[in-house]
Formats: structure tokens, C-alpha cells, sequence
């Protein structure tokens, strides 16, 4: 019985936190996270309530995990992939014409000279206008929050000198937070040192949604085909909305010369990078395993020790000390080229250079791992089989064709195109050695010759000017599906099941 009543309590507790975290993303009109955990805790009280279902309560954390952190966003973000999702349209409709009619600009038509006095009774202003003097009555400049503060008709002057100008500076940042509110409802603030104006609204809503300066006359109609209030001649109105854009996001990498290009060309070289990377690790960290597994080696240890170095230094740290040793200035690599060859390589300048030094660069990183599987590896060939091909007269190449590679492929398989998909989306890499420089010219996106993909989606999202989330989510989208594809595509070649 006990237990009983500890299992429900437990279970209308989790609920009940569950309902109140769905309420609160309901009411920041987060509606989509709101479903999602409203699902999720649905499903949770189903499968931990049902009887029949009782096999599934060990193995429903695992899926609400996936579904939380994987399958979630990538949804969201091929949802926003269809979306003008940017810096400039993030809010609904309703709240970027809230936050319209909340501005305000001062009239020039109803403005007031001023005088400040500091009376036994606190500071008292004197407002000089066109038809009519103002006088408000002693209040403080002092505290936390000033309140509004009325003023009336004045029948005559306040006893005494008003303050000079120095005196009001002082005193500057509170007048500038005080509102003085007149008989017929205005609202006057600060306009200059000399002057209080009355406060209006910048724009008049109509039935149809449309929106009126009232300092310029000037009519703004909602476009919801784009997300922004704009007039007759083409003026827009910052915030805009989010709406829904198709497939513009997707056809502009396609059509869009200043997208389709750069997207191109960075493609490619995400590609050569990816399988370059892992064939140069590869290679340098097979071989390497092979000295090491040399009978007549000594101290392998220690050496085994040193090679694995790189892999056990932070990466950040060892991207970092190779970005200062390959300066074009000061970095020793071209010290020692300039005393041996007479040459200074322009590293971060030259595209090309450029490319060649993150490929030095993340080999160093990567072949540490490739010599580490490469030696366990090793460990499981026969050593008959090698016997066997030094009586037939085979030396260490054909060895290496014939016995070791074909033997270690398939089991590295699988390992590989994880490397590769790892280097595909390397972007630590790049943001620490190159930020993506040398840039591309012509580029509408900010982009460079050293961009990986998802480097390139990063600064389209953060960087550029306009932050546009919506290419930046296609983009994504696409290279999810390139990557995905391309490992199937390996895995298939590699009669790997799956």
C-alpha cells in the first residue's frame, strides 16, 4: 500500500512540474516546445501507467532522449529551412506591430523652454510656451524610480534664481527619465537642456492593419508575402515577421549566382577535405603502427608515448600553437623556409596555401587515432602469414598490399566513414585556424576559400549582417542529407549491413 501511494504521488509530481514547464512555453507563446513536451509527457504517463505496455518503461527514456535531442531539431530545423527566419524577422505579426505602436517621437509643434528651481520644498519646473506657462509643484530628482510628475497653469514665476546650465547637467540622466503629464493628457519629456516636448505616438493603426506616421504622413501596408511593414515606395519597416517562404531558401543556393557559387565551390572542397584528411591519416598512422610493431626497434614505449601525444593535447590548444607557427610574419615555419629557401608563403593570403596548411594541420591532429586502431589491428593479423610471404621473397610492400591492408580494410571501415562524417562537419578546425579566410569575392554571403560547410552555415547564421536563419537551416538540411548520403553510399561499398 505504501508503495502504491510513493509510485503515484511520485508520478502526479513529475506531472504536475511536466504541466507547469508546458504552461510557462505556452504563455512565452513557445507553442512548438510546448507541444512537444506536452507529447512527450503524454507519453510518458501512457507507458509508465499502462500494464501492457510495461516492457517498453525501460526503453522509453532512450527514444524520448532521441526525440528530445535528435529527431526535434533536425524537424525545427528544416521547419525554419522553409521560413524567412532571420535577425530581422523573428517576432509574430502581432508582436512587431506591438512593438510599432510603442514608439514615440517628440513634437516639434508642442514644445516648451524650461526653468529649473531648487526650492525649500524640492525642485520645482517652469515651463515657458507659445500661449501658455506650465509650473509643476516641488518634487524630487532623487530615488529609485521618479514618478510622473503634473503640471498646471502657472499664475506667476517661482521665488527665486533658477539653476544655471552646469547645474542641470548634473542633474542631467534623472530630468531625462522625468515625464511631466499636462491637463488635457499629454505627456511631456526632455528634449534638450532647454526644452521639454510632448511625447506622441509614431504610428496610428487603422482596421485593415495599416500603419501612419504621424510625424511623416507616410502609409505602411503588412506584406505577409515577405514579413515586413512597407509603403508605396518600397520602405520597410524593421522589425518584420516570420512567414513562410517555400523553397526560396532552397532554390537560392541553386539559382542565386552569389549563393550557388560560393556553395559550390565550398562543397567541393568540404569534399576533398573530408577524404584527403582521412586518407593522409590513414597512411601516416598505418605506417607509423608498422615501425612500431618492428621487432628491432627499441624503446617502444616511449616512442608509442610521443606519437600519441597530439591525440591526448586538446585540440583548440594545438590549433592555436600552429596558427602562431605558421604566421606569415613571425611564425618560426617561415623563419626556417625564408634561411633555407629564401621563401615566406602567404599561409592565411593564398587560397591555396591556405587549404594546404589546414590539411598539415589536421593531419598532425588526426593521425594519432588512425595509428592507435591501426595497431590494434595489427596485433590480430597471423604473423604466419607474413613468415609464409618472406619465404616466397616478399618484401614490405607487397606485404602491405597483399596482407595488411586487405586484412585491416574491413574492419576500419566503418571507423572511416565516421572519421570521414567527423571532418565533414569539422569546425573547430576552421573557426580557430582560418575563420574561413582568404574570402570569396563576389559572394552575397559571407564566405570563404577555407569555409567548410558548416563553418559557411555558422556565418551566415551569427555573422552576417542580416543573420538570415532560414538559409542558414537549408543549408543544414542539405548537408545532413549529403553527409547521410555519402556514408550509406560507403557503407554499401563496404558490404557493410545496415
Amino acid at each position: 500500500m505504501t508503495r502504491s501511494i510513493l509510485k503515484w504521488s511520485a508520478l502526479a509530481i513529475t506531472v504536475s512540474m511536466a504541466l507547469y514547464l508546458i504552461f510557462a512555453l505556452y504563455a512565452q507563446q513557445a507553442f512548438v516546445f510546448a507541444m512537444l513536451f506536452l507529447v512527450l509527457t503524454a507519453s510518458a504517463v501512457f507507458v509508465f501507467v499502462n500494464k501492457r505496455m510495461y516492457a517498453h518503461r525501460y526503453i522509453f527514456p532512450a527514444i524520448a532522449g532521441m526525440t528530445l535531442f535528435v529527431i526535434f531539431p533536425l524537424m525545427y530545423t528544416v521547419g525554419i529551412g522553409f521560413t524567412n527566419y532571420s535577425a530581422s524577422n523573428l517576432l509574430s505579426f502581432e508582436r512587431v506591430q506591438n512593438n510599432l505602436m510603442g514608439r514615440t517621437f517628440q513634437s516639434e509643434s508642442v514644445r516648451y523652454g524650461y526653468s529649473l528651481y531648487d526650492t525649500d520644498k524640492g525642485y520645482v519646473i517652469y515651463l515657458e510656451g507659445k500661449h501658455q506657462n506650465l509650473m509643476s509643484p516641488p518634487f524630487s530628482l532623487e530615488g529609485d524610480e521618479i514618478q510622473p510628475v503634473p503640471v498646471l497653469p502657472a499664475q506667476q514665476t517661482p521665488s527665486g534664481e533658477p539653476l544655471q546650465i552646469r547645474d542641470i547637467i548634473k542633474h542631467r540622466s534623472a530630468l531625462n527619465e522625468l515625464k511631466l503629464s499636462t491637463e488635457d493628457g499629454r505627456e511631456l519629456s526632455m528634449a534638450s537642456l532647454r526644452d521639454f516636448a510632448a511625447i506622441q505616438s509614431l504610428y496610428a493603426v487603422s482596421e485593415n492593419d495599416t500603419l501612419t506616421n504621424n510625424r511623416t504622413g507616410v502609409t505602411y501596408f503588412p506584406n505577409h508575402d515577405e514579413g515586413f511593414y512597407e509603403s508605396a515606395d518600397g520602405d520597410r519597416l524593421v522589425p518584420g515577421w516570420t512567414v513562410s517562404a517555400g523553397w526560396d531558401n532552397y532554390t537560392k543556393v541553386i539559382t542565386d549566382p552569389t549563393i550557388s557559387g560560393p556553395f559550390l565551390q565550398i562543397f567541393i572542397w568540404t569534399l576533398v577535405f573530408a577524404v584527403c584528411t582521412v586518407i593522409f591519416t590513414l597512411i601516416l598512422g598505418l605506417l607509423l603502427a608498422n615501425l612500431l610493431q618492428w621487432d628491432q626497434i627499441r624503446g617502444k614505449g616511449f616512442y608509442r608515448t610521443m606519437l600519441i601525444l597530439p591525440y591526448a593535447v586538446p585540440a583548440f590548444i594545438s590549433i592555436l600553437v600552429f596558427k602562431g607557427l605558421f604566421n606569415q610574419n613571425f611564425g618560426e615555419i617561415n623563419l626556417v623556409l625564408e634561411n633555407l629557401f629564401g621563401i615566406r608563403p602567404d599561409w592565411f593570403s593564398d587560397p591555396a596555401l591556405a587549404r594546404t596548411m589546414i590539411l598539415i594541420v589536421n593531419t598532425w591532429l588526426g593521425y594519432p587515432y588512425m595509428m592507435l586502431l591501426s595497431m590494434g589491428l595489427l596485433q590480430s593479423i597471423p604473423r604466419d602469414l607474413y613468415e609464409a610471404s618472406a619465404m616466397d621473397g616478399a618484401g614490405p610492400i607487397n606485404n602491405l598490399m597483399n596482407i595488411t591492408f586487405p586484412l585491416i580494410i574491413k574492419p576500419l571501415a566503418p571507423l572511416l566513414i565516421a572519421s570521414f562524417a567527423f571532418n565533414f562537419n569539422n569546425f573547430v578546425l576552421i573557426a580557430l585556424l582560418t575563420g574561413g579566410a582568404p574570402d570569396i569575392l563576389g559572394a552575397s554571403t559571407p564566405a570563404g576559400t577555407t569555409d567548410l560547410l558548416v563553418s559557411y552555415t555558422y556565418r551566415i547564421a551569427f555573422q552576417d549582417s542580416g543573420q538570415n536563419f532560414g538559409l542558414a537551416a537549408a543549408i543544414a538540411t542539405v548537408i545532413f542529407l549529403v553527409v547521410g548520403a555519402l556514408s550509406l553510399i560507403n557503407l554499401k561499398l563496404s558490404k557493410i549491413k545496415v
